[in-house]
């Protein structure tokens, strides 16, 4: 039961990660400082898919699911288990791949504009407080 509450909880933490790394940038047009986690995301994804790195939430659910006497995720790891052929085909992965990049790179072009605008824009008009009579 340990074993098996432990693949579903890295599993519910892996999905949390992906959508957070597609859009995670976003936060940053709001708090600006949420830019530098999304930036720290975007590095291992991007690590994960060029230099091969492995995720470490991979393999602790991998483990926890033999463990817990079910089937791994093996070879393929989390995204061919879950995602590629069930949420888009599996010949359409570098689409995928290209699409995610794309609204990465707009949600950061987005901040920094945002950003900048903030920066040029005029403070509020403040009027002197009016004196009690």
């Amino acid at each position: 039961m340990g074993y098996r509450v432990l693949g579903e909880a890295a599993m519910l933490a892996h999905f949390c990660f992906l959508g957070y790394l597609v859009v995670g940038g976003f936060f940053a047009w709001r708090w600006p400082r949420a830019v530098w986690p999304h930036v720290l995301v975007a590095g291992y994804g991007l690590g994960i898919l060029v230099i091969g790195w492995t995720c470490p939430l991979t393999v602790v659910e991998d483990w926890a699911r033999v463990r817990a006497g079910g089937a791994g995720l093996g070879a393929q790891g989390f995204i061919a288990h879950y995602l590629t052929g069930v949420l888009y085909p599996a010949d359409a992965i570098g689409a995928v791949r290209l699409l995610v990049a794309l609204v990465v790179a707009l949600s950061w072009a987005g901040a920094v504009l945002r950003w900048r605008h903030r920066r040029t824009r005029p403070g509020p008009v403040r009027r002197p407080a009016v004196p009690p009579r």
